[in-house]
């Protein structure tokens, strides 16, 4: 298993796709933390100032954009393959299909881990740079930004591992991700904002919550600061609930498509 492992590691380590992949929510999260950061306290539908526990949360929980490309990540490795026609030869050297998947779904936690590590220092870097430039104290506490960090890099992770289930279960790599983008940029935004008792529970929400984003403040269109009476859940549960769904798709994958012959 562990060989199986530190081989999925140097397919990451070694493709360029997933450099990319890293590259493009780099971007994403430093052009709209800036533009965040510098609207914080204006009345230009700015946030809250960046002197203010509410405004600085806005800037440095802005690396929520990783969150879907650790899930994307996790489909290509899963997904991957079979696009390139390699998955005869790793079944041949590696006969238990649901080891190989176990493989790829912690190599795919580890290379999302590291997307959540990268979003946090870049939102984070970009929130506290402001602040320092203002003048400002800095109004979140040492725990409280920890916890943020480790709620990033936590979800990043899950997402990446139930990513591998998604491309485990569709094989196309394609669908996979167009999957996740639809789902949420569109889908959870679409739920969140028709049920809201419902929102703390989807998954995407709930990771972005577990990463200490507002509840909504991570989605996309109607879902988009939505009110209602329901708040997010707490850093164990949401955690619980992302493992939940991790294990879920890839148990799936397992008893289905993982099983059948390779084209």
């Amino acid at each position: 298993m562990i060989t199986a492992v530190r081989v999925e590691l140097l397919k990451l380590r070694t493709v360029r796709l997933g450099y990319g992949l890293l590259a493009i929510p780099a971007g994403l999260t430093i052009v709209f933390s800036i533009l965040e950061a510098s609207r914080a306290g204006t009345r230009s539908g700015g946030v809250a100032p960046l002197n203010t526990a509410s405004g600085l949360d806005s800037v440095i929980t802005g690396g929520v954009w990783f969150l879907i490309f650790a899930a994307v990540l996790g489909v290509t490795v899963s997904s991957g393959e079979f696009r390139h026609q390699t998955a005869t030869a790793t079944y041949l050297a590696t006969p238990r299909r649901g080891r190989v998947l176990a493989a790829k779904a912690l190599a795919a936690a580890l290379g999302g881990a590291a997307f959540g590590v990268a979003g946090y220092l870049i939102a984070l870097g970009i929130g506290l740079g402001f602040v320092a430039a203002k003048g400002y104290p800095v109004p979140i506490g040492d725990a409280t930004l920890a916890r943020y960090g480790a709620g990033h890099v936590l979800a990043a992770a899950l997402l990446a591992a139930a990513g591998a289930g998604i491309g485990a279960l569709v094989r196309s790599q394609l669908a996979g991700v167009i999957g996740v983008f639809v789902w949420t940029i569109i889908v959870e935004s679409v739920l969140g904002g028709l049920f809201t008792s419902a929102r703390p529970y989807l998954p995407y929400t709930a990771a972005t919550a577990l990463a200490g984003a507002p509840l909504g403040g991570g989605a996309f269109g109607p879902a988009h600061g939505a009110s209602g009476a329901a708040g997010p859940l707490p850093f164990a549960a949401a955690a619980a609930l992302l493992a939940a769904l991790a294990a879920a798709l890839c148990a799936a994958a397992a008893r289905t498509t993982v099983r059948r012959d390779v084209a």
